[in-house]
């Protein structure tokens, strides 16, 4: 209907690796709809609001937001029907969150698997995948992994950083290389602790920046191509 409103919410996506694990953090519904399915941090945006610091708001109800290493505007969805009770927009935020970094979170809400996602309210199931595309994507021609990785790490604890969010394996030896080449990483003075194993120490690297930066606008990572046949009875 001409000169109608409509209410205008945000959201956020919260993601997370360890254990080797992409993880997006869910807050589970306690009324309708859908009570008991779980559900991205979300509310309404305030009259006076800029959606960042309504995200921000939102977000701190459910994580400390200190811990928040990145944060950028998503999308916006506008289906008529995404909401049963009136037709809301929303807006979602990507929000990272360091390996290691341990926020507090109420009783209500947990950290789930993307790839083994519970039941979800709405369609943030499908907004929890445009940011797991999102994230994979950036990894490719920016150096967003700063926000997943810890402040110093290994180039195996990288490894797995990237597999993760990636979803397939991850070279060690190309990802330093590729990443040492564009400027992304550089190692440090220091050395991993050592291991049961013994042997000599693993070296420790950072990222040279731990704010957003486009580092090659055309590469992009793949996963290693299929064994063929051959290559199996081999």
């Amino acid at each position: 209907m001409e000169g109608q409103l409509f209410a205008h919410e945000v959201l956020a996506v919260v993601l997370r690796v360890r254990d080797r694990r992409l993880d997006c953090l869910l807050w589970q519904r306690g009324k309708a709809p859908f009570e008991g399915l779980w559900s991205l941090p979300r509310g309404p945006l305030g009259a006076e609001e800029r959606l960042g610091a309504s995200a921000s708001r939102h977000l701190a109800a459910k994580v400390d937001i200190t811990t928040i290493a990145h944060m950028e505007q998503l999308e916006t969805r506008s289906d008529p029907e995404r909401d049963p009770r009136e037709r809301v927009l929303a807006t979602a935020y990507l929000a990272l969150v360091a390996t290691g970094s341990e926020p507090r979170i109420p009783a209500d809400t947990a950290w789930h698997p993307v790839e083994a996602l519970p039941p979800t309210a709405f369609d943030h199931g499908s907004i929890i995948g445009s940011a797991r595309e999102r994230l994979r994507a950036k990894l490719s021609y920016t150096n967003i992994g700063f926000a997943l990785a810890p402040p110093s790490f290994t180039i195996a604890q990288l490894r797995d950083i990237y597999a993760a969010s990636l979803g397939y394996p991850v070279s060690a030896t190309n990802l330093q290389r590729i990443l040492t080449r564009r400027g992304v990483i550089a190692p440090t003075e220091g050395t991993a602790p050592p291991t049961a194993a013994g042997g000599r120490p693993a070296a420790l690297y950072a990222f040279v920046s731990r704010s957003l930066v486009v580092t090659n606008p055309f590469a992009a990572f793949r996963p290693p191509p299929p064994r063929t046949a051959s290559a199996v009875r081999a």
